[in-house]
């Protein structure tokens, strides 16, 4: 267990350090209060990955992204933001604390110690199947929707194209290639001596789900097949080159921005959203700062503007829009939008929760997620099904990024989450492996046993 005082100091540290960035934004002082922020959050992610052994430990994951997040918009270099109000402040402050709370509470603390991935040539096979059928699937539905949309969102000049190509029901399949290459992880550590054929496979497989996300101009997709490939990679070698890190990320920049000028975003136009305080700031600063600090100026945006609260309609949209309720009663999804910019159109995790309920939606659904977080950490400790991994890369991906977008209320989400449990089913069911599992265990029982005493009477 951990020990109380560590807790104590963990979260102690920052509160101080919390109400001193708020006192310095208050005093205007915008540098010094998201530097504050910033430090905090690099130094409790360091603390937390030398004290589990763990780079995508998941609280320490969320502390960065959160934490540091709003840190990275305190610095306010944008004239689109404005002093937050007091309750923009409290909220923020509880996503954290309701968060650990829902980590720490009721679970038992434990050093990284996930089993072993063995090979297995049963899931192996299993996992081939998922990764051929996420393939053909994604690359049917993707001719589909650019044959009944008339094109293609890289070949289109149109502005925005790529929130066009989308067809009801059909897009969540287009996209679920995206998942491939995290399989593909697995599949070679489950199985080591890959085929010819295989590998041709594999390749033509991880080349799909790349080429979609590229074809669709779909930055985000790309960075979170890649993202989520490195993440279980991590998680299922335990160690990783930083160099390879870095040679991941040098490689996405080119290709990030080829898709930035396909999306036809060029510097003048860009610039001119952001409305950058320093003008001749460059761009590769400038729109990942954004992407950052302005969700957290659409939550002070509603904060400020917003009359009443929905009493859960935004959380439920996935339920609306994965049974077609949408289409049905359409003014369950009618809510406005509040933003900064029309443009800008990015929100955090937890945007929904306070339209929904208010503070103690912020709190509640943060102290939720925490707990969920905390669980997924033990499900994988204990698990022989390797695709449990699938389900913690994804919750990383959410958490390392709960400043960008409202996760869990986007019906995206929680489709792959279902086809991720399908797969888990899939992989890892064996109607015999409980027997099976309690056999070998008094076999061995009784191997040591017999060993024991064999031992003993030599000993005599």
């Amino acid at each position: 267990m951990r020990r109380r005082n560590d807790i104590i100091m963990e979260y102690g540290t920052y509160m101080l350090v919390y109400f001193m960035s708020y006192i310095a934004s208050l005093a205007r002082l915008y540098y010094l209060s998201g530097i504050l922020l910033m430090l905090e959050a690099l130094y409790l992610y360091l603390h937390w990955v030398k004290e589990t052994g763990n780079l995508t430990e998941l609280r320490g994951l969320f502390t960065l992204a959160w934490v540091g997040g709003q840190g990275i918009a305190c610095l306010k270099l944008s004239w689109l933001q404005s002093d937050w109000k007091y309750v923009t402040w409290l909220c923020f402050f509880l996503v954290y604390i309701g968060f650990g709370i829902g980590y720490e509470w009721g679970q038992r603390y434990d050093q990284d110690d996930r089993k072993e991935i063995r090979e297995n040539r049963m899931q192996a096979d299993r996992m081939f199947v998922c990764i051929v059928g996420l393939m053909a699937a994604s690359v049917l539905c993707f001719l589909f929707e650019a044959v009944k949309l008339g094109f293609v969102p890289l070949f289109s000049d149109k502005p925005h194209a790529y929130s066009y190509f989308h067809i009801s029901g059909v897009h969540y399949f287009t996209v679920s290639c995206i998942l491939i290459p995290a399989i593909t992880v697995l599949y070679r550590k489950v199985r080591r001596n890959v085929r010819r054929m295989e590998k041709i496979v594999l390749v033509a497989a991880n080349v799909t789900a790349v080429a979609i996300p590229f074809l669709c101009v779909s930055r985000f997709q790309l960075l979170f097949a890649v993202g989520f490939a490195v993440v279980t990679y991590i998680m299922v070698n335990r160690k990783i080159r930083i160099r390879t890190i870095v040679g991941i990320v040098l490689a996405l920049i080119p290709i990030y921005v080829v898709l930035t000028v396909f999306r036809h975003h060029d510097i003048a136009y860009l610039n001119g959203i952001f409305e950058m305080k320093y003008g001749k700031m460059p761009i590769f600063i400038t729109q990942p700062y954004i992407y950052v600090a302005n969700n957290f100026e659409n939550f002070n945006c509603m904060v400020e503007q917003l009359t009443e609260h929905t009493m859960g309609i935004r959380m439920l949209f996935p339920l609306f829009a994965l049974t077609g309720l949408k289409f049905v009663f359409p003014q369950l999804v009618s809510s406005v939008l509040y933003l900064t910019k029309p443009e800008l159109t990015t929100l955090t995790m937890f945007y929904d929760a306070y339209y929904d309920f208010g503070i103690f939606g912020v709190f509640l659904f943060a102290a939720i997620i925490g707990a969920a977080a905390k669980w997924v950490m033990q499900v994988v400790k204990k698990s022989d099904n390797p695709i449990v991994y699938l389900f913690y890369g994804q919750i990383a991906i959410y958490l390392a990024l709960a400043f960008f977008t409202t996760w869990f209320s986007n019906p995206t989400t929680w489709f792959w989450l279902i086809l991720t449990g399908m797969m888990y089913w899939f992989v890892g069911y064996d109607k015999n492996k409980r027997g099976n599992g309690q056999e070998d265990d008094k076999a061995e029982s009784c191997r040591r046993g017999d060993t024991d005493t064999q031992a003993r009477r030599q000993v005599h």
